[in-house]
């Protein structure tokens, strides 16, 4: 396992590096600063959303659950979309981009602590019932956005569809300066409770017996993806299938239950895959089809790739 997370570790140097210095045609300075914030995005994108979907995964017992099958992404859509519709564009421009981040993060975490506690209350709740209520709720909050999108101007209608695909192209400093601070505090926080996770992978009652105070713990867990999957959305938008991918494949590559290995070579394999999307986004694609359309194109195939899997397995 330690020739796999170095090779990871070199592989995510290279692509990095190579991102950030090959095909610089212009002033260095400005390219390298401009492509600096970039990667550091996807590092911060790519880490949050792989530590967030491997500790719901854990909690959940499901590795095809991710966080924002549960609704979080249509959420901050028409979170968007309200604010649009109510505000106008202008004013929107005026509230700037460090107010709605804190206002879209604020808001999401709030109504999955909200959605998390209604739900794992109960003694004995079903994922699936978890899974079904967060599909309604996102089908309602796309639903309810997609009208309001019918009631304004055409060219505000244009900065929601822009809002809707996630890009790495007009990342604010100051925002991506907060999210860094927000993402450093949850992880240390994290640390301090990650150890009660290889336990968790057991089961409720396992954990109970193992002397685990499962509901406490558990709920804190769910208050850490619940943030670090807010900033990463409001960050740069909505990125479904991400961390499916990533999880799976680290499962795959480092077959073990031991999250001080899986979570890090999730966090490597998704800063691989944000960097090796955003060459393919730029350099093939000219800037004419956003990353989060080549990962969900990917996740989405790769997503029938484990049910077709797991039903043979059945």
């Amino acid at each position: 396992m330690r020739k796999k997370m170095t090779l990871l570790i070199v592989l995510v140097l290279i692509f990095s590096a190579g991102y950030l210095f090959l095909f610089i045609g212009g002033n260095l300075e400005f390219a390298l600063k401009l492509r600096g914030t970039k990667w550091l995005a996807i590092l911060l994108t790519g880490t949050s959303i792989a530590i967030s979907t491997v500790i719901f995964q854990t909690i959940t017992g499901n590795r095809i659950l991710t966080p924002s099958i549960m609704g979080l992404d249509s959420l901050y859509m028409l979170f968007q979309t309200a604010l649009l519709f109510l505000v106008g564009q202008s004013n929107l421009i005026h509230l700037g981009s460090e107010i709605n981040f804190v206002f879209s993060c604020g808001l999401m975490v709030v109504f999955s602590i909200c959605f998390y506690y209604l739900l794992f209350k109960r003694k004995g709740t079903s994922i699936y019932l978890l899974l079904l209520v967060g599909i309604i709720c996102g089908t309602f909050f796309s639903s309810f956005s997609s009208f309001m999108e019918m009631l304004i101007d055409p060219n505000e209608f244009q900065i929601v569809q822009d809002k809707s695909f996630a890009g790495f192209g007009n990342v604010n400093s100051d925002v991506l300066l907060l999210s860094v601070i927000l993402t450093g505090l949850v992880l240390l926080y994290l640390g301090k409770i990650s150890k009660y996770l290889d336990v968790l992978v057991l089961g409720r009652e396992e954990a109970m017996n193992l002397g685990v105070a499962y509901e406490k713990v558990v709920k804190r867990l769910l208050i850490v993806v619940a943030i670090l999957t807010s900033i990463a959305t409001a960050l740069v938008g909505p990125i479904t299938f991400l961390g499916l991918i990533v999880s799976n494949i680290a499962y795959q590559l480092f077959p073990t239950h031991k999250h001080r290995i899986l979570i890090p070579a999730a966090a490597l394999i998704s800063v691989l895959t944000l960097t090796f999307g955003q060459v393919i986004a730029e350099r093939i694609f000219h800037f004419n089809t956003p990353i989060s359309v080549i990962i969900n194109l990917a996740g989405g195939i790769y997503f029938l790739y484990l049910l077709l899997k797991g039903r043979k397995l059945v």
